[in-house]
């Protein structure tokens, strides 16, 4: 199920043209350095990533995305 969900934020939040336009290593969209990613930070990166959407790929429901939960929503689904 974690993958069906990760695998839909990819499809529908971290898609399209805004992803391959925008920073994507976790240091480039942690702007405050902080050591996570806020929902702020990543929708600056992906202005159409939705809160349902980053809810879904934080996965500790801790409010932030460490690095292991961006790595693994911006990773591609295998086929």
């Amino acid at each position: 199920m974690k993958k069906i969900v990760l695998s839909s934020l990819i499809v529908l939040g971290l898609s399209g043209a805004a992803f391959a336009q925008a920073a994507t290593d976790f240091a480039s969209v942690d702007s405050d350095a902080s050591g996570s990613i806020s929902l702020a930070e990543a929708q600056v990166a992906w202005p159409d990533l939705t809160a349902e959407n980053y809810a879904a790929a934080d996965v500790d429901s801790s409010g932030e995305l460490s690095a292991e939960e961006y790595a693994t929503a911006t990773t591609p689904p295998e086929q």
